[in-house]
């Protein structure tokens, strides 16, 4: 009978041992694994977060709109809370990658190898290649989510080393993303508030042409943005990080259809800076081609090429050059032009 006792007891034990181990949390390996599964399944996903960058002088939040479609379509549209023209729209379809600003006409074609030139906090791909790439990677279990900190690959910015990934432990779909600089600070947080797996789209979801007329703007007339345009006035808007240098000179110029502005930076490093404001809207043409990166200063989106960067905000073009300034401060002094003083 004790012989029996015992064996029973071990039976149990032994069913415990199993219980246990079934509902025990999975392992890193386990959840990278399911990760890489879910992005290598699924067709394509629909996604709404809000990213929050603290890069500049002040923060700024975007709302955004992330589409995927598998093997290589790609629509990111942005929305800042303080442009007053409207949305950008990152689109990756087969006739390459284009930013495209719908309210102002306008857009860029880049040559480059976007998304998969570098770290990108919205799209579920790159963060889960950031994962299994780092092999420091370390990961936290929670009651609701997975989390993992890796390092960052950004091209073009060095001052954002870390990143902390959230997961949902239901679905394995991105909950939080905090881009961390040197000291792990957030500067850049994206905020998942909803993530479909295998969604379906249009055939011209990513289509230049629909997305060009697709802006909540686009409902103006063009009589309507050219008054509009015409009645703001051209304020000379400048950077508070000038790494070094002084404002040497400035020249307005009167162009046919507008006004232009001129400041020349000198001292340690040279710089100009151009912002132009045209009175009428120019008609859609071919998009200006770019070799280089897409960058986004915190207040809008900016094509950064080898020694200038050119961006669009409330209706004022901006180009920065410099031979002197590196990549980084391009980008710095670009997301610190915010200081104003009316012409």
């Amino acid at each position: 009978m004790k012989r029996l006792n015992f064996s029973l007891k071990l039976m149990v034990f032994g069913l415990i041992v199993l219980v246990l181990a079934a509902c025990g949390e999975k392992s890193q390996e386990d959840v990278v694994g399911e990760l890489q599964k879910n992005v290598e399944e699924m067709s394509g996903y629909k996604a709404v977060a809000e990213m929050s960058m603290n890069t500049g002088q002040e923060e700024q939040k975007f709302n955004i709109d992330i589409w995927h479609q598998k093997e290589d379509f790609y629509r990111v549209a942005l929305t800042s809370e303080t442009d007053e023209k409207g949305s950008q729209i990152i689109l990756k379809n087969e006739e390459g990658v284009f930013v495209l600003t719908p309210a102002l006409e306008k857009s860029f074609k880049f040559q480059t190898e976007w998304p998969n030139n570098g770290s990108q906090p919205y799209l579920y791909q790159s963060l889960v290649e950031d994962i299994a790439g780092d092999e420091e990677a370390t990961f936290e279990s929670t009651e609701d989510s997975y989390i993992f900190k890796t390092k960052t690959n950004y091209q073009s910015n060095n001052n954002l080393p870390f990143q902390e990934i959230h997961f949902n432990k239901e679905n394995y779909t991105p909950t939080l993303v905090k881009v961390l600089d040197k000291d792990e600070n957030a500067l850049v947080e994206v905020k998942f508030s909803k993530f479909e797996l295998n969604s379906t789209f249009n055939k011209d979801d990513f289509s230049m042409e629909k997305n060009m007329a697709s802006n909540d703007t686009s409902t103006e007339t063009s009589a309507e943005v050219q008054e509009e345009t015409t009645e703001n006035v051209l304020e000379v808007v400048m950077p508070e990080f000038t790494a070094g240098a002084e404002v040497e000179e400035q020249r307005e110029v009167e162009l046919e259809n507008g006004k232009r502005i001129i400041s020349t930076f000198a001292g340690e490093k040279h710089f100009t800076l151009i912002q132009e404001r045209l009175d009428v809207m120019p008609t859609l043409s071919s998009p200006q081609e770019v070799e280089g990166d897409i960058v986004n200063l915190g207040n809008t989106i900016a094509a950064l090429d080898e020694n200038k960067i050119e961006w669009d905000y409330n209706g004022v073009n901006y180009k920065l050059a410099s031979e002197e300034l590196t990549k980084e401060e391009l980008i710095q002094v670009a997301q610190s032009v915010q200081g104003k003083a009316v012409k």
